[in-house]
Formats: C-alpha cells, structure tokens, sequence
C-alpha cells in the first residue's frame, strides 16, 4: 500500500537531508572535508547514503506505529473481530514460511487500506485501517492480508532499503560533483569567485532534490514490480479470484470506477495509466495480471 512506501520514502529523505547537513556543515566545522577526491567523496557518499536507508528502514515499524497511531492486537484479545484478524495473518505467516506472527495492528481511517513494514521478516509489522476491515468481507480482507505478508515473505522492504541505500549514494555523490564543477567555472584564473561556502550548500540541496525526484523513477518501478509479485503471493496463500474482488472492492470504496487506475490499492487516481512516479500499478492492470490476461 502507498502508506508503507510513502512513509519510508519520506523518512528516508529527511534522514538524508539531515545526513546531508552533517557532510556540508558539522564535519567542515570539525576540520574534516568530506569533498576533497573523487575516491574519498565516493566513500563518503556510500557511508551516507547506504546508512539513510537503512537509518529508514531500521525506524520504519516504529514510525508507522506513531505516525498512524496504530492499535496492536494478539490471539489473546477480547474482542472477536480483532483476533479473528490476528487469526488471520498468523495462519498466513505460517503458510509463508515466515519465522514467526508478525506484529498486527488496527488504525483509524475511513480509507481502506492496509501495509505491512519493519526491518525484518522476524521485525515486521502488518495494520489495517478500520475503512477496509468495514468495506471488505472475510475472503477479501485475507487476500489483502495475505498480499501484505507476500511483501514480508520475499523481502521487499530490505531490497527496496538497499536500492534507496544506492540511489541516495548516487544522488549526494553527483550533486556535490556538479556543484564542484560549476564552483570550479564561476572562478577566474587567479582562484577568486566561485559559489562560496554558502552557495556551494545551496547548490548542493537544490540538486540534491532535484535528483532525488529523478531517483524515485527507478523506485517507483521497483515498487510496482513488487506489488504484482505480492499479488501472486495473495493469490497463492488464498485465491486469485479473493485478490481481484479485494481490488474491485478498493475502487468501489473509493466511489471510482473499476477501471480508473491507482497509485496504491487505496488510493485511485484520474483514467491515465500509472505514471512514472506511480508506486502502485493501476487495478485493471493487478486484475489482468491476476487472470492471466
């Protein structure tokens, strides 16, 4: 679901930025730069940008938990729905083969939705808003479970961390390259002029975000390629035919026709395909896949 991607994604930004601060203000400061050879940028973007994503990652199920104040439920609750839903995704982990139940969760929200994150599949979490456990019957809301522990089951989260991880590399690397170069152009030949320390941060920050907008291409196709392979694993774990009332189900709940496309299962955008910047394909696209078509 967008939740799932959309907060790590956000998380992984600001931790960048503020790693970003860290290599263009505190290390100068301290008489280390960061940015004097090819080979010693190149390392130190890595260190950065791999440990953004992982800071991400590593925080994800904690923040999922505040951010959508979520209501963690186990087998021993009192309420019927709650464990029949705890029920639920323990048979699935099972069926999965994953090493234990992963944490479970319900969150107020009228939208249906449902994700799944954590750093780990022994570290792993999976919410449900209350708009999709109320729009959904038992087989539909099973399969989306099971999509959900799909995701946890083939490691979705610590692939996507590690292309985050070099596609932060990427971006910090090439932005103080370019910022570099262009300091470099802006100075005459006895050295005076250039950006500035001021100017150079602020070169830097602008690219920096300019390429992040590219980076979440690569993404964002990533992500949708994960989604149909979730499907599948919905499929597997309980029906194809569960899975693709679940996704007709998510567009009527959203009052949309079943052939208008989404960026996340939950969330339903205009009749054009999925864009670029999609991190879900559109569900007439997860449906035709589903059928074989």
């Amino acid at each position: 679901m967008f939740k799932r991607i959309g907060l790590f994604l956000l998380v992984n930004i600001l931790v960048v930025v503020a790693l970003g601060i860290i290599m263009n203000i505190v290390l100068p400061l301290l008489g280390v730069q960061p940015t004097g050879d090819m080979l010693g940028l190149a390392i130190f973007c890595g260190i950065f940008g791999m440990s953004g994503a992982f800071i991400s990652l590593a925080i994800s199920r904690w923040m999922a938990k505040r951010a959508y104040n979520i209501q963690l439920i186990d087998g021993k609750t009192s309420d019927p729905g709650a464990r029949e839903i705890y029920d639920m995704v323990a048979r699935l982990s099972r069926k999965a083969g994953l090493p234990g139940v992963p944490e479970v969760g319900i969150y107020q929200a009228p939208q249906p939705n449902a994700f799944a994150t954590g750093p780990s599949k022994k570290k792993s979490l999976v919410a449900f808003s209350t708009g999709l456990l109320s729009a959904m019957d038992r087989q539909e809301v099973e399969a989306v479970a099971a999509h959900e522990i799909s995701h946890i089951a083939n490691g979705d989260m610590v692939t996507m961390t590690l292309l985050t991880g070099v596609m932060n590399a990427f971006v910090m690397f090439l932005s103080r390259i370019i910022a570099q170069l262009l300091d470099s152009f802006l100075r005459d030949d006895e050295g005076r002029g250039g950006l500035g320390f001021l100017g150079y941060m602020l070169t830097v920050m602008v690219l920096e975000t300019f390429l992040m907008l590219l980076a979440s291409i690569p993404l964002a196709a990533f992500s949708r390629r994960r989604e149909y392979r979730a499907d599948a694993g919905a499929a597997k774990y309980t029906s194809a035919m569960s899975m693709i009332n679940a996704l007709k189900r998510l567009a009527e709940a959203a009052g949309m026709p079943e052939k208008k496309d989404s960026f996340s299962m939950a969330k339903i955008n205009s009749g054009k395909r999925a864009s670029l910047f999609a991190t879900h394909p559109s569900i007439e696209d997860r449906i035709a896949r589903l059928m074989g078509k």
